[in-house]
C-alpha cells in the first residue's frame, strides 16, 4: 500500500497542496472523493487529458471514489486557463455534439461503474443572480486579471470577456456541489482549481486538496491541444498512433514514458539516466513507448502489426501491405477535391496546403501543382504525408 501511495504522489505530479493533508487522508483508509472535471471543447480524448485518468486509475484502484463532472455548462463559457486569445464560445448543441462518445472513451481508462459521473449543468443551471454575486464577492479584480495569460493580454491590449473572469468561480462551485476532498488537474488549471478551496470554505465546506500534474507536449512542443492541432487521440487508429509517437521529438520520450505509459517511476529513472548517458538509441525507446501506447488503447496483436507497418515503410522504404480502397465515382477529379472526397485530407484548404508542402505523392511522385486535374486509373497510389495511403479502383 505505501508503495502504491508514493507512486501516486510521484509520478507524473508537479505539485500537490496540501501535501500532508492528502497524506494523512490517504493513510487514514477513509473513501475518498476525487474530483476531476473535463470541459468537452472537442470530441475527443487525447493523451494530455488521459494522463490525467491515468492518475484517477490509480485512486480507483485504491478504492476512492472517483466523482467525474463533465462540464456541460463550462464548456459553453470556455476556460481561459492557457489561452492567449478569446476563445470561441460553444453552443449547447456543439457541446452536446462533443460529449457523445465521452463515457465510452474515459471507459478505456477507468471502470465506469464505479463511477460518478454528474454534468455541471445540473447545479449551474439553478445559480440565481444572487448566488453568482455571492460568489464574485469573494474575489478581486486584480486576482484575476494578475493571471499570467490575462496579464499579457491585457498588456498586449487583447479583449479579455467578463465570462472568462467568472470562469473559475464557476468550476470552484463544482467543488462544493460534489463535496470533492481532492480535486485533480493539469500545471494550466492550478488557479481555478485553489478558487475551489476557497469557494468551498465559504460554504462551510473543508478545502480540498489539490493535486497538479505535469504537462503532456503536443508533437510540436507546445502544450498538447486540440485547437493546435498537434495531439495523439486515444482513439486513433493503430497505425497511426504508432506514427505520431514515433515522429515526437527525442527530448519528449521521457515526459511520454511518465505520463502515458504503464510503468513505474523506477523503470522510467532507468530509461531517463539510459537517455542522459546515451547509452540507448532513442528510437528504440520511441518504438518501446509507440507500443506500449498502441497496446494499452488497442491491443498488443495491433501493436505488433503497426510496428510492422512502420518499419516497411520507413525501414525498407516499401508500400503498407494493406492500402485503404478508395472506389472512384468519376474519371477526372482535381486534386484537391479527389484528397478531400477520398478522406486523405480534412478539407479542401488542407488539402492544398499540404499539397504546397510537396507532402503529396502520385504513384511515387511529389505533385505540387493545387489545380492539377488526376485522370482516374485502377490502382493509383495516392500519399499524403509519411503514412496515409490510398489505392484507387474504378469499379
Amino acid at each position: 500500500m505505501k508503495v502504491k501511495i508514493k507512486e501516486l504522489l510521484s509520478k507524473g505530479v508537479g505539485e500537490v497542496i496540501e501535501k500532508e493533508s492528502l497524506l494523512q487522508k490517504l493513510n487514514s483508509k477513509k473513501k475518498l472523493r476525487i474530483k476531476y472535471g473535463t470541459d468537452p471543447t472537442g470530441p475527443k480524448i487525447h493523451l494530455g487529458r488521459a494522463s490525467v485518468l491515468w492518475k484517477l486509475k490509480a485512486f480507483q484502484e485504491l478504492g476512492h471514489q472517483i466523482v467525474l463532472i463533465i462540464g456541460d455548462f463550462t464548456a459553453q463559457i470556455g476556460d481561459a486557463s492557457d489561452k492567449e486569445s478569446m476563445r470561441k464560445a460553444l453552443t449547447e448543441l456543439e457541446v452536446r455534439e462533443n460529449m457523445k462518445d465521452y463515457i465510452n472513451q474515459i471507459g478505456k481508462i477507468l471502470e465506469i461503474k464505479k463511477l460518478e459521473i454528474h454534468y455541471n449543468s445540473e447545479w449551474l443551471r439553478k445559480l440565481s443572480a444572487k448566488d453568482l454575486l455571492k460568489l464574485a464577492m469573494k474575489f478581486t479584480a486584480q486576482q484575476m486579471i494578475q493571471r499570467r495569460n490575462f496579464k499579457e493580454r491585457w498588456d498586449s491590449n487583447k479583449p479579455i470577456g467578463v465570462h472568462e473572469l467568472l470562469y473559475p468561480l464557476f468550476q470552484g462551485y463544482d467543488s462544493v456541489a460534489v463535496k470533492a476532498d481532492i480535486e485533480i488537474g493539469g500545471y494550466d488549471q492550478l488557479f481555478n482549481l485553489l478558487v475551489g478551496r476557497e469557494i468551498q470554505q465559504m460554504y462551510g465546506q473543508k478545502p480540498q486538496d489539490i493535486m497538479v500534474l505535469k504537462m503532456l507536449p503536443g508533437l510540436d512542443g507546445e502544450k498538447m491541444s486540440t485547437s493546435r492541432g498537434n495531439v495523439i487521440n486515444i482513439t486513433e487508429e493503430p497505425k497511426e498512433m504508432y506514427g505520431k509517437i514515433m515522429s515526437m521529438k527525442d527530448e519528449m520520450i521521457s515526459d511520454y514514458f511518465e505520463l502515458s505509459a504503464p510503468l513505474l517511476l523506477k523503470e522510467i529513472e532507468k530509461i531517463k539516466k539510459l537517455l542522459e548517458r546515451k547509452k540507448v538509441n532513442p528510437r528504440d525507446l520511441k518504438a518501446k513507448l509507440a507500443r506500449e501506447i498502441v497496446k494499452i488503447y488497442h491491443s498488443e496483436k495491433e501493436a505488433i502489426e503497426a510496428e510492422k507497418e512502420f518499419n516497411l515503410i520507413f525501414k525498407a522504404k516499401k508500400m503498407p501491405e494493406k492500402i485503404p480502397v478508395f472506389y472512384a465515382k468519376k474519371r477526372e477529379y482535381s486534386i484537391c477535391n479527389l484528397l478531400f472526397d477520398s478522406k486523405l485530407a480534412s478539407s479542401k484548404s488542407a488539402a492544398k496546403r499540404v499539397i504546397f508542402q510537396g507532402g503529396v505523392k502520385l504513384d511515387g511522385k511529389v505533385e505540387k501543382d493545387w489545380q492539377k486535374k488526376i485522370k482516374i486509373k485502377d490502382e493509383l497510389i495516392i500519399q499524403i504525408g509519411k503514412r496515409k495511403f490510398i489505392r484507387i479502383k474504378t469499379s
